[in-house]
């Protein structure tokens, strides 16, 4: 059974759908640049869809943030305890900051893991109309045969989108990959520079969460060089357009959501500041002092009823144990 089959049936609908919006527009059925503009099409349905999972993804980075001081005296609290005992209490004891805090420490990965299934999905639909021309079959929903053909005969700039850098001998593939290849990694990196030197407070720089996000500063780059060149090329742009959209996004929310006491957060002070939108100093006081205030604790109606009336909550009656009779001497 293929587990993608419905994933590989509604890419096909998105994909099919822009392809014959680009043909009616007068596109060539087989250019490669009406499927790269198709795939670039999906690519915007996609993550489109993932801007709920992207607004969860920020709220819990700003939650893990705040949660690294006490994260911090946990594991200072632990450190070069390593009995059973000690590491359970330590494991509770972070999950239990976690769940207080709202944060999840994957949530960074979580929308590329929901993309990875989309990814291999778009890979094995493309795989398949590639070798339309052999197998004489279409995809598993509208890429009936005459698209997947069209697809497996359309090429960009000489370059058949079906190719990848090492499967093909053509020049054209070569170079074309490897500026994708390079434009993949420099987006990538670009973005994930500007996380940590744009939208970090100074105070978390030598937390475990920023010496990770450092760490992968570098690991996504290299995945990109070393698993683009098996890749075809109209993946590539499906990637490609993926890591455009995740730096403008970025952008974006750095120039708008900025954290709290990072270079980002300050050049937007600035700039309200400038334009005489800055809150004064007591209004953001109220509102702190108030969102600070705990909550009080609603009671029962009952017993907000007897304090209105000053009367007691009536109780049930206990009931009476019944009179004994008086033991009469026989006769």
């Amino acid at each position: 059974m293929d587990l993608l089959l419905p994933i590989k049936w509604l890419i096909e609908l998105v994909l099919v759908s822009f392809h014959t919006v680009f043909t009616f527009l007068g596109l060539g059925s087989a250019e490669g640049i009406t499927w790269v503009l198709s795939i670039i099409g999906l690519t915007v349905v996609v993550r489109a869809a993932l801007i709920p999972v992207f607004v969860k993804q920020i709220k819990s980075q700003r939650n893990m943030l705040a949660a690294q001081p006490e994260l911090q005296k946990l594991q200072k609290k632990y450190k070069g305890k390593t009995d059973r005992d000690s590491r359970e209490k330590f494991a509770k004891e972070q999950m239990d900051l976690y769940k207080r805090t709202g944060s999840n420490p994957l949530s960074s990965c979580l929308p590329l893991l929901i993309q990875m299934p989309i990814f291999s999905a778009l890979f094995f639909t493309l795989n398949d109309a590639q070798h339309s021309i052999v197998s004489g079959k279409g995809g598993v929903g509208l890429l009936n045969l005459d698209l997947a053909q069209a697809f497996a005969s359309s090429n960009l700039f000489g370059a058949p989108l079906k190719d990848t850098f090492l499967s093909s001998d053509l020049l054209e593939v070569k170079i074309l990959a490897a500026v994708m290849i390079v434009a993949m990694t420099a987006s990538q990196y670009i973005t994930q520079k500007q996380i940590l030197s744009k939208n970090q407070n100074p105070a978390t720089q030598s937390s475990q969460y920023m010496q990770t996000q450092k760490i992968m500063l570098y690991v996504f780059p290299l995945i990109f060089m070393i698993s683009g060149i098996s890749f075809p090329l109209g993946v590539m742009f499906y990637w490609l357009a993926s890591n455009f959209w995740t730096m403008g996004q970025q952008f974006v929310v750095i120039r708008n959501m900025p954290t709290p006491g990072s270079q980002a957060h300050a050049a937007q002070q600035a700039r309200l500041a400038k334009k005489g939108k800055l809150p004064k100093a007591e209004e953001v006081a109220e509102v702190e002092a108030e969102e600070a205030k705990p909550r009080q604790r609603v009671q029962p109606a009952s017993k907000a009823r007897a304090k209105t009336s000053g009367t007691k909550p009536s109780t049930p009656a206990a009931k009476k144990p019944a009179a004994k009779k008086p033991n009469t001497p026989k006769k």
